[in-house]
């Protein structure tokens, strides 16, 4: 058990969890497109000053939409190893697609009012509400080994740890720093590119080195 403490705790199959978990992300990552549209019958000028308008709305939806799928494919690493879930992971399961599942209001806020510092404090506080909440089932997962059909490798989940606490405290700044200026909050935002470029090829080595016979390993 290397040391974790085995809990049964109204355990299934993990594959039922990662179904309803695609739909959701998939259905958030349609809803974001929703609003983007231009009125019909516009004579020359009116279109083009409605389709000015609209660039904001398109900003905002490529924004909300690498930052859906970032969380997504973070969530198939977190159950690459998973078979079995218990009650404990069902119920942070649940609370990371309800945050998924909301990302469509902000992301409306942003695109509407983004200069605005509560729409930007709303949307910063969004992320970091997914990435906590995708943190606290990484843990989760990675200290409960007895559920998959391997225990997550130690470094792997140390990086995928720190992946996500630097999202978390990224857009948790952001928040107040949005009261401040909404546009130096947004500008912020851009801190996280080359932390998660660092976070990012680190796991994919570690992905690797994991994937690997151990008599490889050991060579190398």
């Amino acid at each position: 058990m290397n040391g974790h403490l085995r809990v049964r705790d109204d355990e299934g199959d993990a594959g039922r969890l990662l179904a309803l978990s695609d739909g959701v992300f998939a259905i958030a990552m349609t809803l974001l497109a929703l609003d983007i549209t231009l009125p019909s019958g516009l004579d020359t000028a009116g279109f083009e000053r409605a389709l000015a308008a609209v660039v904001p709305n398109l900003w905002a939806y490529a924004l909300s939409f690498v930052v859906i799928g970032a969380f997504w494919r973070g969530h198939h690493q977190i159950f690459q190893y998973v078979r079995e879930v218990d009650g404990t992971i069902i119920r942070l399961g649940l609370l990371n697609l309800g945050l998924i599942a909301l990302m469509p209001f902000p992301t409306v806020l942003l695109a509407e009012y983004g200069d605005q510092s509560q729409s930007v404090a709303v949307y910063s506080g969004a992320v970091a509400a997914m990435g906590a909440a995708q943190l606290a089932l990484t843990i989760v997962v990675w200290k409960r080994p007895w559920l998959g059909s391997k225990a997550l490798p130690d470094p792997v989940a140390r990086n995928d740890v720190a992946d996500l606490a630097w999202t978390v405290l990224v857009f948790l700044v952001a928040v107040p720093l949005a009261f401040v200026s909404p546009t130096g909050a947004k500008l912020w935002w851009v801190v996280l590119l080359p932390l998660k470029t660092m976070t990012g090829r680190r796991g994919k080595r570690l992905r690797e080195e994991a994937q690997r016979p151990s008599d490889d390993r050991s060579a190398s």
